[in-house]
């Protein structure tokens, strides 16, 4: 049978091949042209092509790249994508010298080292934006070290603690995350440049110098991996997750906690929206906004890790052009989650007359009691458990604070233990004040301000080898543009 059909079908071009030009344009582009410069760099130090066609092949790049307007190209079908529109520029430019650029490599390890190099900046900058939260959030733990709150469990109150304690458990797992981001960082590091489609070349490449070239820490060995192995992927689009995952539970006890029944944190007016019909409202939205942008960034990176379910391990599209431009919303969504937040959280406080409210109404310093008498009774807790617990009833019943609950507390002992206690009121009222609960919890990730002070020092550590580790990321990919620049110039030269 005849087929007298031409590539490409108008509805292919326009559904899948367009768009891709497109994307290339916009993300890749750079990214292509540094791979063939350090590319040809690297064949002519090899030997593999002589100085003098480097030197033509190199003017010509510089040329394309100083005379074609990339954002002002359109797709026309006349080439397949954008590698091949370059590669037809350097053959206008040079004949068939322009094909010898592509020795020894091909567009698949090009795809991956270029989606590689495009991912890292986009997580080293989200990387940074996490870590100006997480010191953030330390300084707003800090400031708030003796801010006394109502900590709820089950949605219930539950035990007092401070906002600075709060703070640092939410910074605990921000590092954490911060730590896997990272660690999904140094996943892009390995550079796939000279795996060509799968098996390597059989010309004497040097994949070593082309990884330096591109600012790689190293080669990735495996050849089939290299086109393969989209782990580098999923791997960073789970980190990212997790943050949202997260915050989103941070920014939900934010709701909460603003809600006019609990209002224990306070919401400035720069950071609250009005109601258009009902005067008294007073909606903190930009939680609401949080909220939605962290499910949305969490839903985006399923959106990339799924599509790679039940994937071939092998070369394939589902991991490339189009996936890849899909991810990057993520990247946006998620920013402006970490902007918002380090910009929310610094400016709200905590309502001392609410907290104070909450705590009598629901009695959160009951523990502390059933301790006392443990320690100072020789009660089991048990015993001292069932004290407390007859205690708080009937202080609940009466709408009384705790503090007003000692003759309660006495018939509560007296009925458990046969005899009185030897705790007086001024006693009682010591055990049950939500100062004393706080400074007793003084062992280890414990709110008390010196088992507080001794995690912050922890924290500030973490951050320093975290940015320490960004710096030393960003200055080594920054080392190697520049020696990409001299040793390309190099060629030119010759």
């Amino acid at each position: 049978m005849s087929d007298t059909s031409k590539f490409p079908d108008p509805v292919y071009r326009d559904t899948v091949l367009a768009p891709l030009f497109e994307g290339v344009k916009t993300h890749f582009a750079g990214h292509m042209d540094a791979i063939n410069r350090a590319h040809l760099v690297m064949l002519v130090e090899s030997g593999i092509l002589s100085a003098d066609d480097g030197a033509r092949i190199a003017g010509a790049l510089a040329a394309i790249a100083e005379e074609v307007d990339v954002p002002a190209l359109e797709y026309t079908g006349e080439y397949e994508d954008y590698f091949f529109l370059v590669e037809a520029e350097l053959k206008r430019r040079l004949g068939d010298l322009g094909g010898a650029l592509h020795t020894a490599r091909s567009r698949n390890d090009m795809d991956h080292t270029l989606f590689k190099m495009a991912l890292r900046e986009r997580a080293e900058a989200m990387l940074g934006q996490l870590l100006t939260l997480a010191e953030a959030l330390s300084a707003k733990a800090e400031a708030e070290a003796e801010t006394l709150i109502v900590a709820y469990t089950h949605g219930q109150p539950a035990q007092p603690t401070t906002f600075g304690h709060y703070l640092c458990a939410a910074l605990e797992v921000l590092l954490r995350d911060a730590a896997r981001l990272s660690a999904a960082i140094d996943g892009l590091e390995h550079c796939p440049m000279g795996a060509a489609a799968i098996t390597t070349s059989g010309f004497p490449i040097d994949r070593e110098r082309v990884a330096d070239l591109l600012g790689f820490e190293g080669v990735l060995v495996n050849s089939y991996g290299c086109i393969a192995s989209v782990d580098y992927v999923t791997g960073l689009y789970s980190a990212v997750k997790l943050v949202f995952v997260h915050l989103g539970r941070v920014v939900q006890d934010m709701a909460f906690w603003s809600s006019f029944e609990v209002g224990q944190l306070y919401v400035p007016n720069s950071l609250v929206q009005i109601s258009s019909i009902m005067p008294q409202k007073r909606n903190p939205v930009p939680i609401e906004h949080m909220r939605h942008l962290a499910s949305v960034t969490a839903g985006r990176c399923d959106m990339v890790v799924n599509t790679m379910h039940n994937t071939p391990f092998t070369d394939m599209n589902d991991s490339e052009g189009e996936v890849q431009q899909a991810g990057y919303a993520a990247f946006e969504s998620g920013g402006r989650v970490l902007d918002l937040l380090a910009a929310f959280l610094p400016s709200c406080s905590i309502r001392a007359d609410r907290v104070a409210a909450n705590m009598d109404a629901a009695c959160v310093t009951i523990t502390e009691l059933a301790d006392t008498l443990v320690r100072d009774e020789g009660l089991s807790f048990r015993q001292a458990h069932e004290i407390a617990a007859a205690t708080a009833r009937a202080v609940i019943a009466e709408a009384a604070p705790l503090r007003q609950g000692y003759a309660a507390f006495r018939a509560a002992f007296e009925d458990q233990t046969g005899r009185g206690p030897g705790l007086d009121e001024a006693g009682f009222r010591t055990a049950v004040a939500a100062d004393t609960f706080v400074a007793r919890r003084d062992r280890t990730g414990g709110p008390a301000p010196a088992a507080l002070e001794a995690a912050q020092a922890g924290y500030r550590e973490t951050l320093a080898e975290l940015r320490a580790a960004a710096r030393n990321r960003t200055t080594r990919r920054n080392e190697a543009a520049t020696r990409l620049a001299s040793a390309f110039n190099a060629l030119t030269e010759t």
